[in-house]
């Protein structure tokens, strides 16, 4: 499957305009970002297994672990990988699908679920 990044950024608009909007809406000072890899740093940072692969990763301070003077400061990052993605996906409605389950669960750790939670409301 080839895939431009132009195209990967419009299915990422696409998700987010079909995720609950009340979440959309509430992120504040968080960039959406996408990248081919994760780079080390980032392969570090999440503690992936040897084996597995990293489909998105969100870097910042959960809204339930910030203090009243939270200003001034970068914005948090979702970044969603593109390459990784395409590996799990066998077609264009797939990948689409995992964009958009994959921005749900790194969105859900910006308003501070942890990965037991966010499964467990995957589950149903």
């Amino acid at each position: 499957m080839e895939l431009t990044d132009q195209a990967f950024d419009q299915l990422i608009s696409r998700a987010m305009d079909e995720l609950p909007q009340e979440y959309i809406k509430g992120l504040d000072n968080v960039a959406i970002l996408y990248a081919d890899d994760p780079d080390e740093y980032q392969v570090q940072k999440s503690g992936l297994r040897e084996g597995n692969i990293l489909l998105g990763l969100y870097e910042g301070i959960p809204l339930t672990k910030r203090g009243d003077n939270y200003s001034f400061v970068l914005p948090d990052k979702i970044t969603l990988f593109k390459h990784s993605m395409m590996m799990v996906a066998h077609d264009q409605q797939q990948l689409y699908e995992q964009i958009k389950r994959t921005l749900w669960h790194e969105i859900a750790h910006y308003y501070g679920l942890d990965h037991e939670r966010i499964h467990g409301l995957e589950r149903g």
